[in-house]
């Protein structure tokens, strides 16, 4: 909701003809052969992403537009639903459950990917058995904001790079020449080259069903806290803990970037247009 941003951030304009973020990584989705794009939204934008995505994917993509309502998969004794704030981004998932029926990636609207991470998503899916999903790594020192306090979902990983751990860490900052990680229970240091997840992930659609069961669970602990979110890494973490399926680290994560804060914008145009001016997008991208 760029509450720290200012403002939607996910349909503001970077680019050199105002394209917004996402308008990347669509761009890089579709020419690494995905072929279905769904957009996962509040109500309040629907339209508006309607008009800004519909005219440009007519003809390139099977496009949907799906609203994260606070009721969707809430069992029925903990409904109406008392709180403002959507439930995470495992429940902006499950909303897509309706209209994906195969395996697909997931990402955030407001974080540029780079073409690798699609292009190695897309290789994962050719050869991937139907219990192996996938998440795209970066490296913790390359997705930090120079301008306050940042959420990162850090990973461990076994030696045949299969995700082993993940932890859902909300305040991590720069100090110096150190990375730290600020909690209640105090701060703590983290290895600058951690592999991160930005939420570029890959799922096959076996993910649905344990998601909808564990937010079910999630629901019932949580119906009385209005700030609890759902996160992707809960959900990861509990598949791998209950033998459900694999996560491999794929290394597709050269190129990040994003906003969190509206100090972050003025980069974020000037990476976008230095690699228009180096050829690897188009001026005009649609």
């Amino acid at each position: 909701m760029g509450s720290r941003y200012g403002g939607i951030k996910q349909i503001d304009g970077f680019g050199p003809g105002g394209e917004t973020i996402m308008d990347y990584s669509l761009f890089d989705a579709l020419r690494a052969g995905f072929t279905q794009v769904v957009f996962i939204v509040r109500d309040e934008i629907k339209d508006t992403v309607k008009e800004m995505f519909l005219p440009k994917l007519q003809g390139k993509a099977d496009v949907h537009v799906v609203v994260q309502s606070l009721d969707k998969f809430v069992p029925a004794q903990f409904q109406p639903v008392d709180r403002k704030k959507p439930w995470g981004t495992t429940h902006a998932m499950l909303c897509g459950k309706e209209v994906i029926d195969g395996p697909f990636a997931l990402i955030n609207a407001d974080d540029f990917y780079g073409r690798e991470a699609f292009e190695s998503l897309a290789e994962f899916f050719r050869t991937a058995p139907a219990d192996h999903h996938a998440m795209v790594g970066y490296t913790l020192k390359n997705v930090l904001s120079d301008h306050g306090s940042v959420s990162r979902g850090v990973a461990t990983a076994d030696a045949q790079g299969f995700l082993t751990g993940m932890r859902e860490l909300t305040t991590i900052v720069r100090e110096g020449d150190k990375i730290i990680s600020r909690g209640k229970e105090g701060d703590e240091e983290l290895s600058p080259v951690a592999p991160v997840s930005m939420n570029c992930w890959g799922f096959q659609p076996g993910a649905f069903a344990l998601s909808e069961k564990m937010f079910a669970e999630f629901v019932e602990k949580n119906h009385q806290n209005p700030s609890a979110e759902f996160y992707i890494a809960l959900m990861v973490t509990e598949l791998i803990n209950r033998g459900l399926g694999k996560v491999r680290v794929l290394p597709g994560g050269k190129t990040w970037f994003g906003v969190t804060y509206k100090e972050d914008k003025e980069a974020v145009s000037q990476k976008i247009n230095s690699l228009v001016q180096q050829g690897e997008y188009p001026a005009k991208l649609w």
